[in-house]
């Protein structure tokens, strides 16, 4: 299945559409230029006692899906309003374009239901919408399906037929974990292209603007099993920015089978997303990295030479393995970033942060090009975005289905203090052509000065699988940093399986590290 829209395609796509009135993307990238050139102004506030509701008392105002816009001409998209208040701390401006022009949307509280009647009350008749969502029939069954988020700074997310909200993308990051803290740029202007009733795509616009730099941008979304994006984007630096973040996704990782479970839980993993899957187009490498929820900050920096897509992953679906009837992380979809065209050598980043709970995202994961984005000058990139299933990666290699680590000095890991017994289990690709006995092998390397004390593979018969058994050490007050594939004489059967784990972590007890 090819999981990215071709020209030809597009262009049957968006011949659904109205056609706007003298409106596209040119005009929202001169708008941003020439924000560019003025000092940079935060948007205005919403009132304070609209910023301080609890999270219950702000998901007590709830938009009424009967007045969704476009609901009364049958169109298969529909937009619902989200209302500002707790996290959604500012307006943001939305138009409708259509064969007459554009037009904004007026807020009107009527479009709302309240709870608390003395909170609707206080809410102001001018207070405007925090951003939209839109809903299309995936289900077939006539109902709308909510496929795609857009409120709260440049945030986004979306999910496949059948997907459960997770992860989220991002306009932008800029300065992501670095020292001198992150900055968060907004969108503050939308425009929605009316689509006709048989339109299978919908396109609109949407103009960012932060301290340092303002952007365009223009996507084009198609929902289905797999929903695709087609995001262009021309950034506008005001000034230079140390780390810029392209196509960034943050997700949440709390605990997996590659880590210690917190004391207290009873479900044996929590997490939106298990690992990040790049391609580096100049090595042909597909590279998995499997998420963990350290004790400090971890930033790891990927080189690629020609991106060729990364993406975070919940490749683990089975439900047996979360036992959570509310929250459905074994429905959570993954999500692709695919380049238009060469972006060139850069780094995907992956940052890793320490979270107490489920509750905060704490992953995040972007392109960063080699060569700072000089100010004052158009940046352009383009990209497709995929949202579904594991498989939207489109990697044709062995997979690492799971990742195990344990305690390499006791029964069952092994008998060297300090050292860890680190089990993967591969499967897919050609592994799944291979007879139980085919000569598999493994390449392994430690870095950072690790040590491999001892590897071998063997066929996993309950999961028709090939498993690594691997004992490493690192160096003294060094992280465990490894890199394992599986071979067939000279032929690579799967994916790079690479691994960090920082020397303060819940594998080993404080007495028995190096």
């Amino acid at each position: 299945m090819r999981h990215f829209l071709t020209t030809s395609v597009l262009i049957i796509c968006l011949s659904g559409m109205q056609a706007a009135a003298a409106f596209g993307f040119d005009e929202v990238i001169e708008t941003a230029r020439t924000l560019a050139a003025k000092p940079y102004q935060s948007p205005a506030a919403i009132p304070r006692f609209l910023r301080e509701l609890s999270y219950d008392e702000y998901q007590n105002i709830r938009f009424d899906e009967a007045k969704s816009l476009w609901r009364e001409s049958n169109t298969r998209f529909q937009v619902l309003l989200t209302s500002p208040g707790l996290f959604y701390t500012h307006p943001v401006e939305i138009n409708i374009v259509d064969a007459e022009g554009v037009h904004r949307l007026p807020y009107r509280k009527e479009l709302f239901t309240f709870t608390d009647p003395e909170l609707e009350k206080r809410v102001p008749p001018d207070l405007g919408y925090a951003g939209f969502r839109l809903s299309y029939p995936l289900s077939g069954d006539g109902a709308q399906n909510q496929f795609l988020v857009f409120a709260g700074a440049s945030y986004f997310r979306g999910v496949g037929k059948g997907d459960a909200w997770g992860l989220s993308g991002r306009g932008i990051a800029v300065n992501t974990g670095l020292p001198s803290g992150e900055e968060f740029p907004s969108f503050t202007r939308f425009w929605l292209e009316r689509p006709t009733p048989n339109a299978r795509s919908l396109r609109f616009y949407a103009l960012l603007d932060g301290k340092n730099l303002t952007g365009a941008y223009q996507f084009v979304v198609t929902p289905g099993e797999t929903t695709q994006m087609q995001v262009q984007a021309v950034v506008f630096p005001r000034g230079e920015i140390q780390l810029p973040g392209i196509a960034p996704l943050t997700s949440m990782f709390y605990y997996g089978e590659n880590t210690a479970r917190p004391t207290g839980e009873w479900r044996p993993e929590v997490h939106d997303s298990d690992g990040l899957l790049l391609h580096d187009g100049a090595s042909g490498e597909w590279l998995w990295r499997p998420l963990l929820n350290p004790r400090r900050l971890e930033m790891d920096y990927l080189k690629v030479e020609a991106l060729r897509g990364f993406g975070l992953l919940q490749r683990d679906r089975s439900f047996d393995h979360y036992q959570d009837l509310g929250a459905l992380y074994d429905q959570r979809p993954g999500t692709w970033v695919q380049p238009r065209g060469e972006w060139g050598p850069g780094k995907v980043v992956l940052v890793q942060l320490p979270t107490p709970a489920e509750t905060n995202d704490n992953i995040v994961a972007f392109w960063t090009p080699d060569r700072p984005l000089a100010p004052n000058q158009p940046h352009r990139f383009a990209y497709d975005l995929s949202f579904g299933r594991p498989d939207v990666t489109r990697n044709p290699m062995g997979k690492a289905i799971n990742s195990f680590l344990g305690d390499g000095s006791i029964v069952g890991g092994g008998s060297v203090a300090g050292a860890y017994r680190v089990i993967v289990d591969f499967q897919g690709g050609p592994l799944d052509k291979l007879q139980p006995r085919a000569p598999v092998t493994a390449t392994v390397n430690a870095l950072e000065g690790g040590e491999i004390l001892e590897h071998f593979v063997e066929y996993n018969v309950p999961l028709r699988a090939w498993r690594l058994s691997l004992l490493a050490r690192p160096a003294a007050d060094k992280s465990l940093a490894l890199r394992a594939f599986l071979s067939e004489g000279d032929r690579s059967l799967t994916e790079t399986w690479t691994y960090r784990l920082p020397p303060e972590n819940d594998i080993l007890p404080e007495g028995r590290r190096r």
